[in-house]
């Protein structure tokens, strides 16, 4: 599942190979996109290539090929929806500002000494994700892992933390906050866009978000660029 700035990245990289047979500017696809500066667009192009839906092409300035588009725009490279009509499972913004949601189906009522836990969809472990708020479903979770403050679960995609333990699959339990301690896991919020599970470092006024797997780099913002919106305290994982 793409988020709703790869698609739409996906999509103007599409319709302008159509139109003019070359791929547009990384200036170009900032504007297009409306944002702040061109390494937002690195990141998308990155998570597209990795999912398999460009490629860029070796010795080439600029020079990009669409693979293939998402199964809801069409096979075959088909007619892409208007710019709007993609609705993935994801918000802008941080947790505090929802769209509303289709109601969830009922809970089972949870067991004595447990207390149900909404599940709001998926964080990535990996490459960034953008913010997510889609109450999915809710899970029964022991009150002895709960302790105070208000408690929320995501689902893991991506292998980023394997060496903290954290596999794709699982589903972390995570306490509302708005700040935390220097090497502390917590869901940050980049730029209001993108939502990501990793180890925060406090590194004078900027921030390190740190992976807990040799193969991804350390990530450092200035300041105001990334947003605690919660601190790891449980994993759950099924077998």
């Amino acid at each position: 599942m793409l988020t709703r700035k790869q698609y739409e990245l996906l999509m103007f990289i599409h319709e302008r190979l159509k139109e003019a047979g070359v791929p547009p500017s990384f200036d170009e696809m900032k504007d297009a996109l409306d944002l702040r500066s061109k390494s937002g667009i690195h990141r998308l192009i990155t998570a597209l290539e990795e999912r398999g839906f460009i490629r860029r092409l070796p010795n080439r300035a600029r020079a990009l090929e669409v693979i293939k588009l998402p199964d809801s725009v069409a096979p075959g490279l088909g007619t892409p929806r208007p710019r709007g009509s993609f609705s993935p499972e994801v918000i802008e913004g941080s947790l505090g500002k929802s769209k509303t949601p289709p109601a969830p189906p009922p809970a089972p009522a949870a067991p004595s000494g447990s207390m149900e836990i909404p599940v709001m969809g998926r964080i990535a472990a990996g490459v960034p994700i953008e913010a997510i708020q889609t109450h999915s479903h809710s899970i029964n979770v022991p009150m002895d892992l709960l302790g105070k403050g208000e408690h929320y679960a995501l689902e893991v995609r991506g292998d980023s933390m394997i060496e903290a333990g954290i596999l794709d699959g699982d589903t972390v339990l995570i306490r509302k906050s708005e700040s935390a301690e220097s090497g502390e896991i917590v869901v940050a919020l980049v730029d209001d866009e993108e939502a990501t599970l990793k180890r925060l470092r406090k590194k004078g006024a900027s921030i390190a978000l740190e992976a807990a797997n040799q193969a991804y780099e350390t990530r450092i913002f200035g300041p105001g660029r990334v947003r605690v919106q919660g601190k790891l305290v449980g994993l759950f994982r099924q077998y």
